[in-house]
C-alpha cells in the first residue's frame, strides 16, 4: 500500500458554508474564475465546521504535486489537490484576508471535486466579507509561501567556519555548517515580503527558550530539531523535528501578528539540519507543493527519500499531548533534565 505521509497540515471549512448574502452571486458559495464577483459580500455561519486537511506529496503524476495525507480529517487519501485560487477579501473592520480555495479529487477519475476553504487569517462567523480579488495564477506560489520553513530576516546561521551570518547577507554558493553533512553550499535562496497575518504570522521562540542564544522567528510550518538525552514525550526515540507552531505558548514562544515581514529559503543538495541563533532547525524540504517557489532547472533529483525520512522523526500534536509547555519539556529533555533534577522552586516562584 502507497503511504501518504502528511508534510503539511492546515485547518479548513466546506467552500459551500462560505455564501454570498448579497451580489450577484446571492447565495451561491465561494467560486473562481467569471463565478467571483468582485464587491459580493460573503458570511461563515457560526455552525461551519472546521477540519483539519492533511496534505502529502503526490508525486509527479499530479499536476500540483499535493495530495490527501493518510492522517487527514478531510478527503481520501491519495486524492489530488489543486491550489485553484487565492481570493482577497475584506471586513467590515477594514481587516484583510486571504482564502486559498482548494479542490479534493478530479472529475475526470469519476470523482466530484470537493472545494475547501483554508484561511490564511481567522474568518470569523457571521461576519460580512467583501469579496476583493480572485486569482488563480499565483495561488500555487501562494500556498508554497506558506507551507515553506522559511527563516525571518535579521536570523543569524552558522556558516562553516562558525561565523554568524544574516540570513539576508547569505548568497548562492556561501557554506554553511550542518548537523551531519559538515560544510554544505547553499544551491538556492529564495525570498518573500508578505503580510505577518493568520496561518502565515510569524513564531518567535525567545532568547534562551530551547537553547537559543538570540530570539528565533521562523514560519510557522519551519521545524526545529531536538536531540532528547530522555524521551520527554514518549516517541520512542532521541531525534525529534517540531513544528514552531506547535510550540506556541503565550510567554516564550509567541506568534507575532501584524504588519510585513521578509522570508527567505534555503535549499541545499539535499534535506539539511542548520544552525539558528545557535539551534538546529531543517532547511527547507523540497517536495511536489513547493515546486511553485523553484526556478524550474533547479534539479534536485529525486527526494521522496527525505521527505520520508524527516516524516518519521516529525512529532504531531497527539505526541506532544496537552498539558504541560512542549517548549519547556522538549528544552529540558535536550539538556538531559528531568522534574527531578531541577533545583526547588525558589521563593518568588513557589
Amino acid at each position: 500500500m502507497t503511504r501518504h505521509t502528511a508534510l503539511f497540515r492546515f485547518d479548513a471549512y466546506p467552500a459551500t458554508a462560505f455564501r454570498a448574502v448579497s451580489g450577484a452571486n446571492q447565495g451561491d458559495p465561494i467560486g473562481i474564475g467569471e463565478a467571483a464577483v468582485p464587491g459580493d459580500t460573503y458570511r461563515l455561519p457560526r455552525s461551519a465546521v472546521m477540519s483539519r486537511l492533511a496534505i502529502a506529496d503526490g508525486g509527479p503524476g499530479i499536476p500540483s504535486g499535493a495530495c490527501v495525507a493518510d492522517s487527514s480529517e478531510i478527503g481520501r487519501p491519495g486524492a489530488p489537490i489543486a491550489i485553484a485560487a487565492c481570493a482577497m477579501f475584506m471586513g467590515r473592520d477594514g481587516r484583510a484576508v486571504e482564502i486559498l480555495l482548494v479542490d479534493l479529487g478530479r472529475p475526470e477519475e469519476e470523482e466530484e471535486a470537493e472545494r475547501l476553504l483554508l484561511p490564511l487569517a481567522a474568518l470569523r462567523p457571521d461576519t460580512e466579507y467583501e469579496l476583493l480579488d480572485c486569482e488563480t495564477g499565483s495561488a500555487p506560489g501562494r500556498f508554497a509561501d506558506i507551507a515553506s520553513a522559511s527563516f525571518l530576516a535579521g536570523t543569524h546561521l552558522t556558516m562553516d567556519d562558525g561565523r554568524q551570518v544574516l540570513v539576508e547577507d547569505l548568497r548562492v554558493g556561501d557554506r554553511l555548517l550542518t548537523r551531519l553533512h559538515g560544510p554544505r553550499r547553499i544551491r538556492w535562496i529564495g525570498q518573500q515580503t508578505r503580510r505577518a497575518t493568520g496561518a502565515a504570522a510569524p513564531v518567535r521562540i525567545t532568547a534562551g527558550t530551547l537553547n537559543t542564544a538570540r530570539d528565533l522567528r521562523l514560519s510557522p510550518q519551519h521545524r526545529l530539531f531536538i536531540w532528547q538525552r530522555h524521551d520527554a514525550v514518549g516517541a520512542g526515540r532521541a531525534e525529534l523535528l517540531v513544528r514552531a507552531g506547535l510550540l506556541v505558548n503565550g510567554t516564550t514562544v509567541l506568534r507575532e501578528e501584524g504588519g510585513h515581514m521578509d522570508s527567505y529559503q534555503l535549499v541545499f543538495d539535499g534535506h539539511e539540519i542548520i544552525f539558528a541563533e545557535g539551534i538546529a532547525v531543517e532547511s527547507m524540504l523540497v517536495t511536489g507543493p513547493s515546486q511553485a517557489l523553484l526556478p524550474a532547472d533547479l534539479d534536485l533529483g529525486d527526494l521522496r527519500a527525505e521527505q520520508r525520512d524527516a516524516a518519521d522523526i516529525e512529532i504531531d500534536e497527539a505526541t506532544l499531548g496537552p498539558g504541560e509547555d512542549a517548549a519547556e519539556r522538549l528544552g529540558r529533555a535536550s539538556r538531559g533534565e528531568t522534574r527531578e533534577t531541577l533545583p526547588p522552586p525558589g521563593p518568588d516562584e513557589a
